[in-house]
Order: structure tokens, then C-alpha cells, then sequence
């Protein structure tokens, strides 16, 4: 009879106890890699919901926001890449927002999960898979859609003691804890943060950097624009905010790894520079509230009301969550070709 692969917690504490104490950024990959290829965690039986699950209007407005850009830009041929796609919702709902505004655009979907895949190849029975954006397209301009994508690649954490060291996870048998690493020098800690107080908290995420400059560099010599919409700061900012959510509550993020969802807040500042040291405009950040609001959101809401009068009453509870609860803490950042026009509803915030 073959062995059973171990679990993951008896996988990562076997890795420790061989080769010693992993950085957060590992033990965080290894984790929601687990995570999001076992299971469709979204939903009210999932863990967690997200703004296109809330209501139709979030896609739609979405799928606008690419088709103005799309149309004064003098309708190229383009490819609509939306990467974490969720269940699929929030591109079907911008592609038949976008359909009726003249733009039918090939499909990529960048996902690795399985059970995902299987969701959005339902919702998008023409979209093309990717596991990495190195095989997007190369021969057109691209429309990338990036909702709470960012906050789930891994992070490093930095913590100041008498010096600065990276935060690391070691294990005791199948329990977790984050330990204090080698000290590190100042010079690559921020010059405004280096003297901060003891127990300061650092985070930085290079791989959310390293994607961001591989898409701003595509989208500079192919044209086209990007749209990451996520909850996060303008920094360098000091905190920590790791964080595990489990069943639509929050949770130990050092407890049973694999088994929720695991993010950090997503430094738009950095993600900013990353773009323009490849030659993008960078617009904003911008809250959701003002992304969505600039984009119509009342107008909907009003039309679908009147369209649907049974509906109404949820509906605005439904803009009240989009606009109010997750208004402020949410943000969007728009990356475009220095070609291309301002886009919507960030035409007074560009760099």
C-alpha cells in the first residue's frame, strides 16, 4: 500500500528541523499555495468573499473602466489578463460590460489553483490558463486586472531589536512561532525607519515588485494599463500586518498553515516605483470608494433598481458594502503605457 504524503505542517516542520528556520516569505508561499490549490475559498461556506461575489456592479464598472481606456486610446488589439481570477465572477461580469461597449478581447487567466481553474473555465469558457504572466502575449497591448491578487504573494518581515533582523518561523514538532533571524545592516532598511523603536515591524514584499516591474516593462513596450485594486498603505510604513482568515474570521497565521487564507497589506507606494523605474505612469493610489464612485457606481445602482424594483433594497446594501465597509481600506492603482490617456477616475491623481 503506497505511504500518504505528509501534510503540510509535517512537511514544513520536517524542512526546519533539517535545514533550520524558513523566512515568513517561505513559510507564507508554501502555505497559501496549499491553501489556494485544495479548495474555492470564497463564498459563505468559503472564508472569505470578495467585491466582484458582492454584487455584479463591481465586474461591471471594472470592465468600463478597461473599455474607456480601451476606446480613447483608439481601440487597439488588445489582450484582457486578469490574474488571481477567483471563481471567474469579476471577468465575467467585466467582459459582458465591456461586450456591450464594442470590446470583445481574447482572454488570460494567470491562476495555478485546479479547483479554481475549474470555476473560471465555467464562468469563461474562452479563456486562456496561465500558471506565470511569462507567457501572456507578446503581440499585442495588454489590460491587466488585478483584484486582491497582490496581498497574498509572500512577504518578509523585518523586526528591530537592539538591531534590524528578518523575522523567520521555526517549529517545535507541528507548532509554529516566528523567531528573530541574524542581524542586518541599516543600509538596507528605508533611512527614515532605521532608528525606529524596538519591536518595529518592517514588511516588504519582493515578489509583488518583481512581478509588478515584469508587467510595467510588457505594458511599456507593448502597450496597455493595469489595474490592481487590493487593501494596503502608501508607504514605507512600520506594522505588522500578517493576517489568517479562517471561515470569515480572523485566525493565528502561524497555526495550522495551509488550512486559511493567508495576506499582508499591499505597499502601493512600492508598487508605484517598481512601475516607473520601467518607464510606466503610475496613477494614484486612489481608494475603492473614489475608484468606484468616479467610475458611476450611483448610476448603476439607481438602474438596476429601477430595472429590478424586488431587488432594489439589496442592492444598496450590497453599494453600501462596496462604498462604505471597504471604501477607505481598499485602493487602486492604475499602471499605463506613457502613451496611453489617464484613466478614469484617475485623471488628478497621476504621477
Amino acid at each position: 500500500m503506497p505511504e500518504t504524503e505528509p501534510l503540510l505542517p509535517e512537511r514544513l516542520a520536517r524542512a526546519i528541523a533539517l535545514a533550520g528556520p524558513i523566512s515568513i516569505a517561505q513559510y507564507m508561499a508554501a502555505a497559501n499555495a496549499h491553501y489556494y490549490a485544495t479548495r474555492d475559498p470564497l463564498g459563505a461556506a468559503g472564508d472569505f468573499v470578495t467585491a466582484p461575489e458582492i454584487s455584479q456592479m463591481f465586474g461591471e464598472l471594472i470592465g468600463l473602466w478597461c473599455a474607456d481606456l480601451w476606446d480613447r486610446t483608439g481601440r487597439p488589439d488588445v489582450a484582457w489578463v486578469e490574474l488571481g481570477p477567483g471563481r471567474g465572477t469579476l471577468a465575467a461580469d467585466a467582459l459582458r460590460a465591456m461586450a456591450k461597449a464594442g470590446l470583445t478581447p481574447h482572454v488570460h487567466f494567470v491562476e495555478t489553483s485546479p479547483t479554481l481553474r475549474t470555476a473560471q473555465a465555467g464562468a469563461v469558457p474562452a479563456a486562456t490558463f496561465h500558471d506565470t504572466i511569462d507567457t501572456l502575449p507578446t503581440d499585442r497591448a495588454l489590460i491587466v486586472v488585478a483584484n486582491e491578487f497582490f496581498d497574498a504573494l509572500p512577504i518578509r518581515q523585518l523586526v528591530k531589536r537592539d538591531q534590524w533582523h528578518e523575522r523567520l518561523v521555526a517549529a517545535q514538532d507541528t507548532l509554529f512561532l516566528p523567531i528573530a533571524g541574524k542581524a542586518l545592516p541599516d543600509t538596507i532598511i528605508p533611512e527614515p525607519l532605521r532608528d525606529s523603536p524596538a519591536g518595529s515591524v518592517l514588511e516588504a514584499s519582493p515578489a509583488a515588485v518583481a512581478i509588478m516591474r515584469a508587467l510595467a516593462a510588457r505594458i511599456v513596450a507593448q502597450g496597455g494599463a493595469l489595474l490592481a485594486i487590493d487593501y494596503g498603505h502608501e508607504g514605507p510604513l512600520l506594522g505588522d500586518t500578517l493576517q489568517a482568515v479562517r471561515g470569515h474570521a480572523f485566525a493565528n497565521p502561524f497555526e495550522a498553515p495551509g488550512e486559511h487564507d493567508l495576506t499582508a497589506h499591499v505597499d502601493f507606494t512600492t508598487l508605484a516605483a517598481a512601475a516607473q523605474e520601467r518607464g510606466a505612469v503610475a496613477w494614484g493610489p486612489v481608494t475603492q470608494r473614489d475608484l468606484l464612485g468616479g467610475l458611476g457606481i450611483d448610476t448603476r445602482t439607481t438602474t438596476l433598481a429601477r430595472a429590478a424594483p424586488e431587488r432594489a433594497e439589496q442592492l444598496v446594501a450590497d453599494r453600501r458594502r462596496l462604498m462604505d465597509d471597504m471604501g477607505t481600506l481598499f485602493k487602486a492603482l492604475a499602471i499605463t503605457a506613457p502613451a496611453w490617456p489617464a484613466p478614469a477616475a484617475f485623471a488628478e491623481s497621476g504621477a
